[in-house]
């Protein structure tokens, strides 16, 4: 009853109430765009291609199945996401990014210029490499997914796509600015939860089929699923400091206690795009070279080496990004400026060496924890033929990981006008 109470609070504040619409406002212009196919596309022939391709059933639910329909939306908003990892990795290697990044309001301005330039140009080559991939595919019925493809039709499919790219990325920026929320987080997670009544159509047939018994199991699993999810999002290892007493003119300061905080699953759902993506290259080069099918078809999905090397993928991965996007050195760094330390730990190296040491440790449950999620949907692959479940995989954890800091920041606004929040107690 919390939760209804809450939303009915929310509304009372006329502020508040004009974020939620704006962003409910926003959210039906991009599922609109997503219905709204590009020139040129047959649009039953391509759903049936995608049925047969991992990587684009995969990104096809990231989009809200306007993949599927090559819609002016069709590529989504993963091609921001793409660069703003790729930057958030040069910025490890580049000296000139780090200093950006430590300059502020201005630094970030900068960042996001670049990154929106960047996000253009990624969006071109994936709309071309999709347009040349589909204008040589046929469907199950062996008609052209794209017929008829000249330049003039491909140049014209591409710059519908990339220009959608570009007014999706303005509109998530527009959430940001005067909705509820991070923008692109919410048209990701708009975009999953419009094709989860599909998949679990899709489920429930397949299910149903073979031995409905099956799906009570599969329902509380499903639940159970979600509740640790929710459950180790949350979690966190806090590591407590303590500031030394500071005299300010004619007083004297008590030091504050307070803790830096390490969550369980530090790197979010990033390993599992880049572990992914990874086990897609084989596939993708068999393409050009059939001798190597083999070869690739030995890392499909539900193959023991996909087990074992989709894991390793996923481990390495969550150590290599969570050593780019937290530096011990710095926190270490910026405790001695400003007379903090760990009880205990003397300031320095050793403060550096002791938090690398928690970080290193809390990051091995935390990898193990995003491969079990990542590999639900190939498990129901193994058991039912069904590779797109909507409670595995990166879906599982944008869709919560979103939710949850929709709420808090929600609930935080509401506790500023003396409101009782969602998550309150």
């Amino acid at each position: 009853m919390r939760i209804f109470s809450g939303f009915r609070d929310a509304f009372k504040i006329p502020d508040l109430r004009k974020k939620i619409l704006f962003t409910f406002f926003i959210i039906g212009l991009y599922r609109i765009g997503c219905w709204i196919p590009a020139p040129g596309v047959s649009i039953s022939n391509l759903a049936s291609q995608l049925k047969g391709n991992g990587l684009l059933s995969f990104l096809n639910l990231f989009t809200g199945g306007g993949l599927q329909r090559m819609a002016i939306f069709g590529l989504g908003i993963m091609p921001y996401i793409t660069a703003s990892i790729i930057m958030e990795l040069l910025s490890a290697v580049i000296p000139k990014i780090k200093e950006w990044h430590e300059e502020g309001e201005i630094g970030r301005k900068k960042i996001t210029q670049i990154t929106r330039y960047m996000t253009l140009v990624l969006a071109m080559v994936e709309s071309a490499s999709l347009i040349v991939s589909f204008s040589h595919a046929t469907s199950s019925n062996s008609q052209p997914v794209l017929p008829g493809m000249t330049w003039a039709k491909g140049i014209l499919i591409t710059l519908t796509l990339v220009a959608g790219m570009a007014l999706l990325m303005w509109l998530g920026e527009l959430i940001t600015d005067r909705g509820v929320g991070n923008g692109m987080s919410i048209l990701i997670f708009s975009g999953i939860i419009a094709a989860l009544p599909g998949e679990l159509s899709t489920l429930y047939r397949t299910v149903m089929a073979r031995q409905p018994v099956y799906l009570v199991l599969i329902i509380a699993a499903a639940l159970a699923i979600i509740v640790g999810v929710v459950y180790i999002e949350q979690g966190e290892r806090r590591i407590p400091v303590q500031y030394a007493k500071q005299v300010r003119g004619r007083k004297m300061y008590s030091g504050a206690s307070t803790y830096i905080p390490v969550k369980v699953n530090t790197s979010g759902v990033i390993p599992i795009i880049f572990a992914s993506a990874v086990l897609q290259f084989p596939l993708i080069i068999a393409n050009f070279f059939p001798s190597l099918k083999g070869f690739a078809n030995s890392f499909s999905t539900g193959s023991v080496a996909y087990f074992i090397l989709y894991t390793g993928l996923i481990v390495f991965f969550a150590y290599f990004y969570t050593a780019i996007i937290f530096d011990p050195f710095e926190l270490a760094d910026n405790l001695k400026k400003y007379g903090g330390f760990i009880p205990g730990i003397r300031p320095g190296m050793p403060t550096t060496n002791y938090v690398a040491k928690v970080v290193n440790r809390i990051n091995l449950p935390g990898s193990l924890y995003l491969a079990a999620i990542a590999l639900i949907p190939a498990i129901t692959f193994v058991l039912f033929g069904v590779g797109q479940v909507p409670f595995g995989g990166a879906a599982i954890l944008i869709i919560v990981g979103v939710a949850l800091e929709t709420m808090k920041q929600i609930e935080a606004q509401m506790q500023m006008r003396h409101y009782e929040g969602f998550l309150s107690k």
